[in-house]
C-alpha cells in the first residue's frame, strides 16, 4: 500500500475528486490512509485471507463483489494489479470503463488501454504501477511514497512515548516472513550497542505477536532494559507518529520500515539476502555478502549495521 501511495494520488489528482479504494483487510489500508486526502472511501475485497474463507471467495463470493461494486456506481475502474477476477467482477458489474494492465486473460475483460508488454509483470509493484500511468500519459508528481502527517497524529504519538528528551532510535523488530526476520538475540544486542552510544530512548516497533521478542530483548538489556518503549500492535496511523519522530530508523524489511522511509525518517533496512528496491530516497540498505543463497538475514551481523548507520551518519551517537 505504501509502494502504491504516489500512484493512487496521482490517479486522484488525475480525475478531479478523491477515489475509492478496494484492498484486501490485511493492507491495514484504512489505518495507514486515515488521514489521505486522494481517498473518498476504502471497501475491502476479503479473497484468500488466512485462516478462513473470504467473503468473495468462491463463485457466491464474486457474485457478493460484483453486487458491491454494480452498487458502487463507478464510472471507471483502474486495477493497478494483474488479477483476472477483478477485471472479470468489474466488467460483470457493468462498470463501462475499465482499465488495467491486461496480461492473459484479465485482458478479456479491460476495455480501454493502454495495456503493458508482458515483460513488466516480472518487475517489481511500484515499478508496474510507475509504468502504467506513464503509458496512459496520467502525471506524476513524484514516484516516491510519502505519508501525509498531521499534528494530531505527531501529537498522539508523543503522548503514547511519553518523555522522550534527547530524541530516540526506532527498531523495527517484526516480519510476517522468517526469512527477513533478524531475531531478539541480534536485535538485544544491537540495542545495547545503541544505548551505549548515548541513546536515552530506543521504541520497538512491531505487531502484537512480536511481544514475546520485544520481551526477550527487554531482559537481555537487564538494568538498560528501562530505556526502551514499546510500540507493539497500535494503529497504524499511530506508528506513523511514533517512526515519523524518530532521528532514524533500523529494522527488517517490512511494510513499517516502508512507512519509516515515508514519513521521511532516515530507514536502514536489513534485506539479508534479498535484493534491494530503489524506491525512496531514505532507505539505506543493509545487505550479507552475496554467496548465491537466499537464506535470511543469517549473515548480516550487527557489526555490519553499526558500520553502516556510522558511515551514514558520521557517527552513532545522537
Amino acid at each position: 500500500m505504501v509502494w502504491h501511495l504516489p500512484h493512487i494520488r496521482a490517479l486522484a489528482e488525475h480525475a478531479g475528486e478523491p477515489v475509492t479504494l478496494f484492498t484486501k483487510p490485511r493492507s491495514l489500508a484504512d489505518q495507514l490512509l486515515a488521514d489521505e486526502p486522494s481517498v473518498a472511501d476504502i471497501q475491502w475485497l476479503d479473497i484468500n485471507p488466512a485462516g478462513r474463507r473470504g467473503a468473495h471467495d468462491g463463485i457466491g463470493g464474486f457474485l457478493r463483489l460484483v453486487r458491491k461494486l454494480r452498487d458502487g456506481d463507478f464510472g471507471t475502474v483502474i486495477l493497478l494489479h494483474h488479477s483476472t477476477l477483478l477485471a472479470a467482477a468489474a466488467w460483470r458489474a457493468g462498470i463501462p470503463d475499465r482499465r488495467g494492465y491486461g496480461w492473459g486473460r484479465q485482458r478479456w475483460f479491460l476495455n480501454t488501454g493502454p495495456f503493458l508488454p508482458p515483460d513488466v509483470k516480472k518487475m517489481h509493484q511500484h515499478t508496474r504501477a510507475t509504468r502504467y500511468l506513464q503509458a496512459a500519459g496520467i502525471p506524476m508528481r513524484s514516484a516516491e511514497p510519502a505519508i501525509t502527517l498531521t499534528l494530531e497524529r505527531l501529537s498522539e504519538a508523543k503522548t503514547r512515548l511519553g518523555d522522550t528528551a534527547g530524541g530516540y532510535v526506532a527498531i523495527g523488530i517484526g516480519s510476517s516472513e522468517v526469512l527477513r526476520q533478524w531475531g531478539a538475540t541480534r536485535f538485544a544486542d544491537l540495542a545495547l550497542a545503541l544505548l551505549h552510544a548515548g541513546w536515552p530512548t530506543l521504541v520497538l516497533v512491531g505487531g502484537l505477536e512480536d511481544l514475546a521478542s520485544a520481551t526477550m530483548i527487554v531482559n537481555a538489556l537487564g538494568d538498560q532494559g528501562s530505556r526502551l518503549r514499546l510500540a507493539l500492535g497500535w494503529n497504524l496511523a499511530d506508528v506513523v507518529g511514533v517512526v515519523s519522530r524518530a532521528d532514524f530508523y533500523v529494522g527488517n524489511n517490512t511494510g513499517v520500515m516502508n512507512i519509516a522511509a515515508a514519513t521521511g525518517t532516515r530507514t536502514y533496512a536489513l534485506f539479508g539476502t534479498t535484493q534491494p528496491f530503489d524506491h525512496a530516497s531514505q532507505i539505506v540498505p543493509i545487505t550479507a555478502p552475496d554467496a548465491g543463497v537466499h537464506d535470511g538475514m543469517g549473515r548480516v551481523t550487527v557489526a555490519a549495521v553499526l558500520n553502516v548507520i556510522q558511515a551514514d551518519r558520521g557517527r552513532l551517537s545522537p
